[in-house]
């Protein structure tokens, strides 16, 4: 190399390396097209000569961005900052930043929103979160303008390469179970809102449990909520101002959960010796109240990691991943059920 020449090139790397300039390209960006000793022998060079590619030119061959959008209507803001910080997580020390993009699901310009700001950022892919992971014409939207996509849900939404989900059915099942083990008869729901695939995965999962005990769920024992502490608040109090009240409560997530456990205090109801609770999430509100909650872990960080991954280097080990079990956390918030209330 030239003294005259003090950053290498990208011809550098090619000519030390002994492979093509394309082929250094679809090193830089990640492709999947190439093997891995050749991958390994390029980024040995790169190392070497100490390249540093141009995210300017990059972006103006590959005509995006080296943007990530993340799209959401989700009404908890937990849920959100959880998942950007597992993208932030894929995506440190790389080129790449995070753009978050609020959108209303309700509006029916929602599409037609979604197309501008797709074609104005030029982004290099989008993760989506439900319940808008749930529309398949998003889905649709995103192959047509040729924008990679990772849809997030509670259960399969799409192809491995494009989706990461969790478990919900199942882990709910399982604590409504464990509801039952420990006595609990009168065992009622605070639903998620109308719209939510977890919402549904959810209460699916405790009509199973219920049903396999062979124990009865009244109309009125399933209360709807909106995943905020407010819904919660008044849902729980609907319950606990029943004649026969529930000995336990299964919330559809942490702080619909944290406003039951506040109406029973308002009532003088004892948790967990009079009323039992479980959560959903396991967000810092779960482990920080008194007492702590029994909640199930969603494991939404990792799944973001794992949803940025595939966008932005999709033979990473980290990126085949698709399917993320979450898991009862045991606090104290549960209790053998009431002989008397």
């Amino acid at each position: 190399m030239s003294s005259t020449n003090k950053n290498p090139t990208i011809n550098d790397v090619a000519r030390v390396a002994g492979v093509s300039k394309k082929t250094v390209s679809r090193v830089i960006n990640r492709s999947a097209l190439l093997k891995q000793d050749t991958r390994e022998k390029v980024e040995a060079v790169i190392a070497e000569l100490g390249y540093v590619p141009n995210p300017q030119a990059r972006a103006l061959a590959l005509r995006r961005n080296f943007l990530l959008g993340l799209l959401h209507d989700n009404p908890n803001a937990q849920t959100v900052l959880n998942f950007q910080e597992g993208v932030l997580d894929a995506i440190r020390d790389t080129e790449f930043a995070l753009v978050v993009r609020p959108v209303d699901r309700h509006s029916p310009e929602m599409l037609d929103d979604i197309r501008h700001f797709l074609e104005q950022q030029r982004l290099y892919g989008v993760l989506i979160l439900p319940p808008i992971s749930e529309n398949d014409e998003l889905a649709a939207l995103c192959r047509e303008m040729g924008c990679g996509y990772v849809r997030m849900g509670s259960a399969q939404l799409d192809d491995d390469e494009h989706a990461v989900a969790s478990n919900d059915r199942e882990v709910v099942e399982s604590a409504v179970d464990y509801l039952v083990e420990a006595g609990h008869r009168r065992i009622a729901m605070i639903k998620g809102p109308t719209g939510f695939r977890s919402a549904l995965e959810r209460y699916e999962g405790f009509m199973t449990s219920m049903k396999k005990h062979g124990l009865d769920v009244p109309e009125d024992m399933i209360v709807q909520g909106s995943y905020r502490f407010d819904s919660g608040l008044a849902a729980a109090g609907e319950l606990l101002d029943r004649g026969e009240r529930p000995t336990a409560i299964f919330s559809s997530n942490d702080e619909m959960a944290a406003g039951a456990l506040h109406a029973a205090r308002q009532r003088n109801i004892t948790v967990p010796s009079d009323l039992s609770i479980i959560g959903f999430d396991d967000s810092p509100i779960a482990a920080h109240i008194w007492p702590p909650m029994t909640t199930v872990s969603w494991p939404i960080r990792e799944m973001a990691r794992a949803a940025g991954l595939k966008l932005v280097a999709p033979t990473d080990e980290g990126a085949q991943a698709a399917r993320f079990p979450a898991k009862l956390v045991q606090r104290q918030s549960v209790a053998p059920a009431p002989k008397k209330i």
